[in-house]
């Protein structure tokens, strides 16, 4: 047990939020490229075999399986200076509603166990139940605070974030929980025709990163001593430097790029001599 609490409250993260205000100053940022031709291809062949996935759904399982497997120190949350860790490794995937006018999200429970297969199909049925009007607490919530007039709507979202980023509270009845947000967040802004770009890093939603997924463009790129044209697609970290620095920044990158450039191991239940 002492080694568990070790490897989340290290002398590091104790300074960090004594150092860095909740993410306002702390904010980092980090991109790169990756080379999902293999993943297209894994893509094409599953759904003519009646498996419907997406490039979404596989970064969905990589990031699940990085949290669960490979960097367990990042599925925490901070709460009065402690960094506590979760129970669940939970991706939160934003989701278009209203022809793109509006944004909910899919959290996706125990993704460090699944295989991209059942994860396709989860968030494709969560996605489908928003748009029907099932909508999430956070969701509705949204709408109701909305309304609030100017000036009174900042007060009321100050106190709100005290009281729960700041005390450590949560607020169910707001929709308002530790893991409301899951362990980390994906978009994929390619969807919209964007090739990067840098997110916000939400204060109440307490995770160490927001990963954003650009659009996947075929570029020239040098392969064993040749230029030859391969799809790529852009990942763009925005991350909380209390939880994160370099040395994670850079397993985080390692990782992603395996699986994505390896998808057959997302197509698996995780066993230990694919998940090291």
């Amino acid at each position: 047990m002492t080694e568990k609490k070790t490897i989340y409250n290290t002398a590091w993260r104790k300074m960090s939020t004594a150092l860095y205000a909740v993410p306002k100053d702390s904010r980092v940022y980090g991109t790169m490229d990756i080379d999902i031709t293999k993943a297209e291809q894994f893509i094409k062949e599953s759904r003519a075999n009646g498996k419907k996935i997406t490039i979404t759904h596989l970064a969905t399982s990589a990031i699940g399986r990085i949290l669960g497997h490979n960097i367990p120190e990042l599925n925490c949350y901070i709460k009065r200076g402690k960094f506590i860790p979760r129970d669940d490794v939970i991706v939160c995937v934003s989701v278009n509603m209203n022809k793109g006018q509006d944004m909910t999200s899919v959290r996706v429970s125990e993704a460090h166990m699944k295989t991209v297969f059942q994860i396709g199909k989860e968030i494709r049925e969560k996605a489908a139940q928003s748009r029907q009007g099932t909508e999430e607490k956070a969701l509705q919530n949204k709408y109701t605070l909305s309304k609030i007039p100017w000036p009174f709507r900042r007060w009321v979202f100050v106190i709100i974030r005290f009281i729960h980023h700041g005390l450590g509270f949560e607020l169910p009845s707001m929709g308002l929980k530790h893991d409301s947000f899951g362990s980390i967040l994906l978009s994929n802004i390619g969807s919209h025709g964007l090739s990067t770009g840098m997110a916000a890093l939400l204060p109440a939603a307490n995770v160490p990163a927001v990963i954003i997924m650009g659009k996947a463009e075929e570029k020239p790129v040098v392969r064993d001593g040749k230029i030859v044209i391969r799809t790529m697609m852009s990942f763009t970290a925005t991350m909380d430097h209390r939880s994160m620095d370099g040395f994670h920044g850079g397993l985080m990158a390692y990782h992603m790029k395996k699986y994505l450039e390896n998808p057959e191991i997302l197509g698996e239940l995780p066993v230990d001599d694919i998940i090291c």
